[in-house]
């Protein structure tokens, strides 16, 4: 009976679809693509012509509730500070790589082809505060973007930037991996999600406290912090990691500048270099000005 049935359901359904297909059939003479019909203004040209026609990367600064994560409690990101926001992440970040790696195709090809910004922080239940993610390579969400402080570039590194190269190291890695050797260097003090009471994170050799949470986000954690931090910042962290600490993250640097100079050409010394010259010339972007 159970067969007889299923059979029965299977030549309803087979009715009904040909009777939808014939009902919906293609006009020859008219595409089933609709193009968005919505009123752009200065800035969504601004951002196709600086975003979507040079790189192919959509620049989302009206939240949208598919692109967010609703698991937290969110609000759009300010119009002015998106436009803010995108000049700063074109001239810091997307131009840094090309000068780095001598044009664009290093960005178009492994970068994410979309950023989302979010206005407000997402609050973790352990009492941490979401700066930033990244989805399967595709897209970067940034927090706070509200909070943006044009003037102040070591906030800007820390909230924005530091995540962008966090996120985008995360890609590189997982498409060509780092040597392995790097996980032994500190591999009995990971602490899992434990890493928010790691108070002595610095000579245990990491940079981060979230650094030692496991080794994938310590490699792009000394990475990230590496290429935002000046020369005096990071001899300041070395030497506050003490005798213990020191020798563990200058041997995690070496590793990590042989990989992308071996693996993606990039001199991580010159990319530095090129993000702090291009840090000092933000008062030169015309930021107050509306786009």
């Amino acid at each position: 009976m159970k067969t007889r049935n299923f059979h029965i359901v299977i030549v309803m359904l087979a009715s009904l679809l040909a009777a939808a297909c014939n009902s919906d059939a293609l006009d020859p003479d008219k595409s089933v693509i609709t193009e968005d019909t919505s009123v752009k203004n200065s800035f969504d040209e601004w951002l196709y012509t600086n975003y979507v026609i040079p790189y192919n990367i959509r620049f989302l600064y009206k939240m949208q509730d598919i692109e967010a994560d609703i698991s937290y409690t969110l609000s759009p990101a300010d119009y002015t500070k998106s436009t803010q926001m995108a000049r700063i992440v074109k001239h810091l970040c997307l131009e840094a790589y090309d000068e780095v790696t001598g044009g664009k195709d290093f960005i178009c090809q492994y970068f994410p082809k979309m950023f989302h910004l979010v206005g407000s922080a997402a609050y973790n239940s352990n009492g941490t505060i979401m700066l930033g993610t990244a989805e399967g390579g595709l897209k970067i969400t940034l927090y706070m973007v509200n909070d943006v402080d044009i003037s102040n570039v070591q906030l800007l590194n820390n909230y924005y930037f530091h995540t962008i190269h966090h996120e985008f190291a995360h890609i590189l890695h997982q498409t060509k991996n780092y040597p392995v050797e790097y996980k032994d260097l500190s591999g009995k003090f990971y602490v899992q999600d434990s890493w928010i009471y790691n108070l002595e994170y610095l000579e245990q050799g990491f940079v981060t406290a979230y650094s030692s949470k496991e080794p994938n986000e310590d490699f792009v954690e000394v990475i990230s912090t590496y290429v935002t931090s000046t020369q005096e910042e990071w001899e300041k962290l070395l030497t506050a990691a003490g005798e213990k600490g020191r020798p563990i993250i200058e041997k995690k640097i070496a590793i990590c500048k042989n990989y992308m100079l071996a693996t993606w050409h990039i001199d991580l010394d010159k990319l530095r270099t090129i993000i702090e010259r291009r840090s000092s010339e933000l008062g030169m972007l015309g930021l107050d000005n509306a786009l």
